[in-house]
């Protein structure tokens, strides 16, 4: 007889990748795709006991940083320097395992490593990106607020100067490794001149409160902070020199929505794989689900999603690696992406039956992160009003 509590193993990788999308990877693309794929073996083996604790793993965040993948195709010194692919696949593979994980190193590379790099003079430079890109000094991005997600170039905190230092008033929410201890990169508008303004902030100056949210459905294996700034003086040489105004801030962004695309990628990676492998090996009716009709319709529109997934990053990594990248292709890149994965989603967790909704086999996880994934570093609507005035010339944001 069947074993009635018969278990099934979904997470092994099975890299799909129909029309070869991949094919052409260099050596170092390769290794590094591997190299992420050992971390994300690490972190399946303990992630879903933080995630259902709503516990931050600190630790996982700086193996990242161990393992040299938090630079996010940056040219930091003393670090190997990834190219557009190998960034995405590490990108993808890290999602893979864990939507939390991949935020943690979102942030801390895709957004803070990312504006130092961009944005900071030599002495700022010289005193944290090293600890950044290690992981051992974590970091946050502080520009969405409660009152402003979507039009945060409407951003109400502000930045007085005052003599040499400046102060800082106003409020942050849905900030990772905002209340991690490090550093806070905070958004402000100059009272003087009206432009927006970055400024490296220590967790632990005066009038910085900051506390995670808590309830979360979601990413619940990250902390994200609503942060208080009341009166936080600064001295001007925190101020990041190189940033002008907030189409600064949208350059550190455009790179981000690319990661986010690879993201989306890793999850529905999973997802169809492990719909697949439960389709071959549980069996419904005196047969395998996948010798159903219905599986098998179900299984070849979730391939057709996937692959599309596949081809766009590897299309966008090639402008990336041309320099030819524009932000709208990032958008477009995140729109379709973000769209397939929750179809694909959906229908994957459908195929499990209640298994589906088990954190052993990771489904219901990877579901529920893909929702955030799909809001965070601009919506579905944001984008496509990004695109539609790049086809049309006419912008409908007002």
């Amino acid at each position: 007889m069947a074993d009635p509590w018969e278990s099934y193993e979904l997470s092994t990788a099975l890299d799909v990748d129909y029309l070869h999308a991949f094919s052409s990877l260099t050596q170092q693309d390769r290794e590094q795709w591997m190299l992420a794929r050992s971390l994300g073996d690490e972190i399946l083996a303990v992630i879903n006991d933080h995630w259902q604790n709503a516990h931050y793993p600190i630790e996982l965040v700086r193996r990242i940083g161990e393992l040299d993948l938090l630079t996010d195709g940056l040219n930091i010194p003393g670090h190997e320097v990834l190219s557009p692919m190998s960034t995405g696949l590490v990108a993808m593979e890290i999602s893979r395992a864990d939507g939390s994980m991949a935020a943690a190193a979102a942030v801390q590379g895709g957004l803070v490593l990312r504006t130092l790099s961009l944005f900071a003079n030599t002495e700022q430079q010289e005193q944290y990106l090293e600890p950044v890109a290690s992981g051992t000094l974590l970091g946050g991005f502080a520009l969405t607020e409660p009152q402003h997600g979507s039009d945060s170039v409407s951003l109400e905190t502000s930045a007085q100067r005052d003599g040499q230092d400046w102060i800082l008033n106003g409020e942050k929410k849905w900030i990772g490794n905002g209340a991690a201890g490090g550093i806070t990169i905070v958004w402000a508008r100059d009272v003087g001149d009206g432009e927006v303004k970055g400024f490296i902030v220590d967790q632990q100056s005066p009038g910085y409160e900051a506390s995670p949210v808590r309830g979360k459905g979601v990413l619940r294996a990250i902390e994200q902070a609503e942060i208080r700034l009341n009166n936080v003086r600064v001295p001007d040489s925190a101020r990041l020199a190189k940033a002008k105004n907030f189409k600064d801030v949208a350059q550190a962004l455009v790179a981000t929505r690319v990661n986010v695309g690879w993201s989306a990628l890793g999850h529905a990676q999973y997802l169809f794989e492990a719909a697949l492998t439960y389709a071959k090996t549980r069996k419904q009716f005196g047969k395998p689900l996948g010798a159903h009709q219905m599986v098998q319709e179900r299984l070849a529109q979730m391939l057709a999603e996937l692959t599309n997934m596949q081809l766009q990053c590897v299309a966008v990594a090639a402008q990336q690696s041309a320099g030819t990248l524009k932000a709208t292709q990032a958008s477009l890149l995140k729109y379709h992406n973000t769209r397939a994965a929750r179809r694909i989603a959906a229908t994957a967790r459908d195929m499990l039956g209640g298994n589906g909704i088990l954190l052993e086999h990771h489904v219901i996880r990877h579901v529920g992160d893909i929702e955030a994934l799909h809001t965070y570093e601009g919506t579905e609507s944001i984008q496509a009003l990004i695109i539609g005035r790049d086809l049309t010339g006419f912008s409908a944001f007002s």
